[in-house]
């Protein structure tokens, strides 16, 4: 196993600017060759899907190459990968669509841990169609949502449940799977918010057990998109809101208008560029994501070591980031500082460490940081020991200054 990292920092141009970057939950930085592949499917000629001129041919191996690319790196399968403009419009999309097949007395079930995009569709849908909602609520001490917390809301007329695979705001990563199976067992759908997941583990879709899966690319080096993957036998079962003369085939009878292709030809870039973070795998490209994932875990597990070790070094810090199975993402406050003055002190330092709830305000709310939240911490393929050691650097300079709030 190989995981160069600094020849990995110099495929990024951004890093150029000397900026440590603990923000890429919010949004990775973009390496030189998924530019490239932006740049190069604008600059030659390109038109709406097709096989007659060039043009149509090059939008047309964009887009196959970036939906097997997709189903390469979730386990899925190439036609069960719808793309949208971002997670949160596709799951408003399949929330609308799945809830016309849901009555007054049915239910739904969402989770207090996730991001709001992966709560608010669903409490929507299920208001406009009569079904009830159910909150399954986790331990706000350890930050743990459990199986048991699931199946405590969960009836025979559960109709789907809605759980994210990893919280963008605390890292936790719940038994999904297990979940998943509960939940099959009673009959209902699960539909997974794998944005913040993604981007730390490899995905299968089949071991997982989830019905619907969503992701965003530009969390994991690629371009600003939303991902779907699900079973195409599943997909041929819903029936979307579309324009009479578009097409019914699956996968793209969920897809409006014309697919960013520019954008699709990086999203395979990103996944060509993930599967090469082990310079010394081979096979596939699912092999070679396998051992890259590998190896980006282990490099990320010594970087969190080193920044738990640090932050416990510092007084009045309170980690709020504390499940046993979690990403390398970690939510702080201080005791007699707020965290928003430590983002513009670090950022002036170039060190971007944003503050705030993050979209997760059920989660942000349930931890007793009403909508403030606190200060994120995430880490991503290209931090290294000098990173962390510039936050922590940082941390402490602004620790040592004259108090100001709790938040």
């Amino acid at each position: 196993m190989t995981y160069d990292i600094s020849a990995l920092r110099s495929r990024f141009p951004a890093l150029a600017a000397g900026i440590a970057h603990f923000d890429g939950p919010g949004g990775t930085q973009t390496p030189e060759p998924v530019i490239r592949a932006i740049a190069d499917a604008l600059a030659n000629p390109l038109s709406n899907r097709g096989q007659v001129t060039v043009g149509e041919r090059n939008a047309d191996a964009i887009v196959t190459g970036a939906r097997q690319a997709m189903a390469d790196l979730l386990g899925a399968q190439a036609s069960g990968i719808v793309f949208g403009r971002s997670a949160t419009q596709l799951t408003y999309e399949f929330s609308r669509t799945l809830a016309r097949t849901w009555a007054p007395g049915d239910e739904v079930v969402v989770t207090r841990l996730d991001h709001d995009a992966n709560i608010r569709p669903w409490v929507q849908a299920a208001a406009q169609a009569g079904a009830t909602v159910r909150w399954a609520d986790f331990d706000p001490a350890t930050g743990e949502l459990t199986v048991d917390h699931v199946r405590a809301v969960l009836s025979e007329r559960t109709r789907l449940v809605a759980v994210t695979a990893a919280s963008n705001l605390i890292g936790t990563r719940p038994a999904v799977a297990d979940i998943a199976r509960l939940a099959r067992e009673t009959g209902a759908l699960t539909y997974v918010d794998g944005v913040h997941h993604t981007a730390h583990a490899l995905v299968d879709l089949e071991r997982l057990g989830a019905d619907f899966y969503v992701c965003s690319p530009y969390k994991f080096l690629g371009p600003h998109l939303g991902v779907l993957a699900a079973r195409p036998e599943l997909l041929a079962t819903l029936h979307p809101d579309k324009l009479l003369p578009s097409t019914d085939t699956v996968p793209e009878r969920f897809e409006l208008g014309t697919l960013p292709y520019e954008f699709l030809a990086g999203t395979r870039a990103a996944v060509d560029f993930l599967a090469g973070l082990d310079t010394g795998a081979e096979g596939s490209r699912r092999e070679r994501l396998a051992a890259a994932f590998t190896a980006l875990e282990e490099h990320e597990q010594v970087l969190r070591a080193r920044l738990d070790k640090g932050l416990s070094q510092l007084e009045g810090v309170t980690v709020h980031s504390r499940a046993a199975d979690r990403t390398p993402t970690l939510l702080l406050t201080f005791a007699h500082h707020s965290t928003v003055d430590a983002y513009r002190f670090l950022a002036e330092r170039a060190v971007h460490a944003p503050s705030g709830s993050f979209y997760a305000i059920e989660a942000s709310r349930w931890l007793g940081l009403g909508d403030t939240g606190g200060l994120r911490v995430g880490l991503a393929p290209y931090n290294d020991t000098e990173d962390v050691d510039r936050l922590l650097a940082g941390l402490s300079e602004f620790l040592a200054l004259p108090g100001t709030d709790s938040r």
